[in-house]
C-alpha cells in the first residue's frame, strides 16, 4: 500500500502516466476514419490524469467515460476538464479495467493508451470486445518489439516486467483471431518516451524524494525508474509502444 500512495505520488502530477503524445493520439483518431461530427459514446480506460480524455473531448462530438482505477487521478482530470470548459462530455468512473460495469454494444469506441498490459493485451481486447458495438473501434497503445531480435538485457528485462511483450504481427494476430478487423497501426516516436514522459519525471524526482522525507521506499521506486530510463536510452531502437487501431467485426 506504501509502494502504491508512493506512484500516485510520483505520476498524477504528469500530463502523462505513460509514452505518448497530443499528435499520436490525433494520428490515431485520423487512421480510424472516425466521423468527427457523428455522436459517440467512448470508454477512455485507464485514462490516468486524462490526456488523451481531454483531447478526444475536444476533437470529437462524444460522451466520454474516462475510467481508472485511482481517484486521484480521475480527480486531476476533473480539474482539467473544467478548467478548459468540457467537463459536461466527460464522466469519471473509478474502476479497474477487469471489471467494468458496462453493457453490451455500449460504446462506439473504446481507447486505452498505455494501460492494457495492466490486465494484458490478449485479456484486454478479449474482455472488451463485448462492449463494443458491430463496427466499433478498438484503439489500444501496447509495448512492443520493433525489431526481430533484440540483446538479452533487454529481452530479460522486459520479459519480467510484461511477459506479454511481442512484436506486432503477434499482436495483430491476438486482434484477427479475437474477431477485430486491423485498420491501422503505427509505432510512437521517441520523443513521446523522453519529451513527454521520462523527462518530466526526472524532473520530478527530487521534489518527490523531498515530499517522502528521502524514505527508503521513495528512493526504491526512483532507482527503478531510474533504470527504465537508462534501458531506453541504450535500447530504443529495439522496442516503443504500438498504436493498435481496429474494428469490430461481425453483428
Amino acid at each position: 500500500m506504501e509502494d502504491d500512495h508512493l506512484l500516485i505520488d510520483l505520476h498524477k502530477g504528469a500530463n502523462r502516466q505513460g509514452p505518448g503524445g497530443d499528435a499520436e493520439t490525433e494520428k490515431a483518431l485520423s487512421l480510424s476514419l472516425i466521423d468527427r461530427a457523428a455522436p459517440l459514446k467512448i470508454a477512455d480506460i485507464g485514462c490516468g490524469t486524462g490526456a488523451s480524455t481531454l483531447l478526444l473531448a475536444r476533437l470529437l462530438n462524444a460522451q466520454i467515460t474516462a475510467v481508472d482505477l485511482l481517484q486521484d487521478f480521475l480527480a486531476v482530470l476533473g480539474g482539467r476538464a473544467e478548467d478548459i470548459g468540457i467537463s459536461e462530455k466527460i464522466t469519471t468512473l473509478a474502476c479497474s479495467m477487469d471489471n467494468l460495469p458496462f453493457g453490451d454494444a455500449e460504446y462506439d469506441v473504446i481507447w486505452s493508451e498505455g494501460a492494457i498490459y495492466n490486465m494484458g493485451f490478449e485479456r484486454g481486447v478479449t474482455d472488451w470486445y463485448r462492449y463494443l458495438k458491430a463496427g466499433g473501434l478498438l484503439v489500444v497503445s501496447e509495448i512492443t518489439w520493433i525489431t526481430g531480435s533484440r540483446p538479452s538485457e533487454l529481452q530479460k528485462y522486459w520479459e519480467g516486467e510484461y511477459p506479454e511483450i511481442d512484436v506486432a504481427s503477434s499482436k495483430i494476430g491476438i486482434l484477427e483471431k479475437t474477431g477485430y478487423s486491423p485498420i491501422g497501426y503505427f509505432v510512437l516516436p521517441e520523443y513521446c518516451w523522453l519529451d513527454n514522459y521520462y523527462r518530466p519525471m526526472q524532473d520530478s524526482f527530487k521534489d518527490f524524494l523531498n515530499r517522502n522525507g528521502n524514505s527508503e521506499d521513495a528512493r526504491a521506486i526512483v532507482e527503478a525508474e531510474k533504470r527504465e530510463i537508462e534501458l531506453y536510452e541504450q535500447y530504443k531502437t529495439h522496442y516503443s509502444y504500438g498504436v493498435y487501431i481496429a474494428r469490430k467485426s461481425g453483428s
